[in-house]
């Protein structure tokens, strides 16, 4: 596995493979890389000749500079995982490689999609993750660019952004299933800051959407959000802040099955005092 840490020797690094023919693939991650992480790397590696990994800590997709400061980095472990795992190059910049000073700011606008759910909770982030992903794919050009769908809202805003760059023909967006851990909750970064306990009561927000999937013909979309989040509040150490059922590209809220085939559930909890996410979706 090659690392780059500069912008300028990866760009020609890669736009030498793409004028050879090989096809890219690129995974890009903020570290703390998991199980999740390396099966966007296999499902990458099975559809091209060369797949780019990036592992950068963004810092203007932070709202609250503490959970910036207590992102966990753990470079040396990712490096392993990725060498194992037959990552081709990876790419490690700093905040000046990503945003050098002489380069003008891309600020791109997201609608309703970065103003409701993540966004209303997390103002400016997704303004943050269009600056680093549209920096990251002008740098990178990859024939494919692997997301995982536990980040659903991210995966809707970054086809957004490939959109208004007009790259539509130029970068396929692939979004993977959820790796989930044998009790079901879903792998994320944000898991090592669990303790025991919070791992066990954190399991709770995968119950709730597959108590969704197996009760929804039975209940209106607002009484079935009521009894989710009421499932939810009996833990103590839960405090949810969203439970929605919505449409799977726009995000608007759903209030009634019969209006399109398939519904998206999302749902945000702080448990342990770490906030997760989680989502599913239903077949009307």
């Amino acid at each position: 596995m090659i690392i780059f840490h500069h912008a300028d020797a990866l760009s020609r690094y890669l736009q030498q493979a793409r004028s050879e023919g090989s096809l890219i693939g690129f995974v890009p991650t903020m570290g703390a890389l998991h199980a999740g992480h390396i099966s966007l790397i296999d499902r990458a590696r099975a559809q091209n000749q060369l797949v780019v990994c990036s592992i950068f800590v963004n810092p203007t997709q932070f709202n609250d500079p503490k959970d910036l400061a207590a992102y966990p980095r753990t470079l040396p472990e990712d490096i392993a995982l990725l060498d194992a795992a037959g990552c081709h190059v990876l790419f490690v910049p700093s905040v000046s490689e990503i945003y050098p000073d002489n380069l003008p700011v891309e600020d791109y606008t997201f609608g309703l999609l970065e103003n409701i759910f993540e966004g209303a909770f997390r103002p400016g982030h997704f303004k943050g993750v269009g600056q680093v992903v549209s920096r990251l794919l002008r740098l990178t050009t990859p024939h494919t660019l692997y997301l995982g769908q536990k980040d659903y809202q991210q995966c809707m805003v970054i086809t957004d952004l490939i959109r208004q760059m007009h790259w539509e023909d130029v970068c396929r967006v692939e979004i993977c299933p959820t790796h989930r851990e044998k009790s079901g909750l879903a792998r994320s970064s944000r898991n090592q800051r669990l303790s025991p306990e919070g791992l066990q009561s954190a399991t709770a927000l995968y119950r709730v959407l597959l108590t969704c999937r197996q009760q929804y013909t039975q209940y209106t979309p607002a009484l079935l959000q009521e009894r989710a989040l009421a499932s939810l509040a009996e833990d103590p150490c839960i405090k949810p802040e969203y439970f929605a059922f919505v449409h799977p590209q726009t995000l608007e809220p759903v209030t009634a099955w019969n209006k399109q085939p398939v519904v998206w559930v999302l749902i945000a909890a702080w448990v342990d005092g770490v906030r997760l996410i989680d989502n599913d979706f239903l077949f009307m």
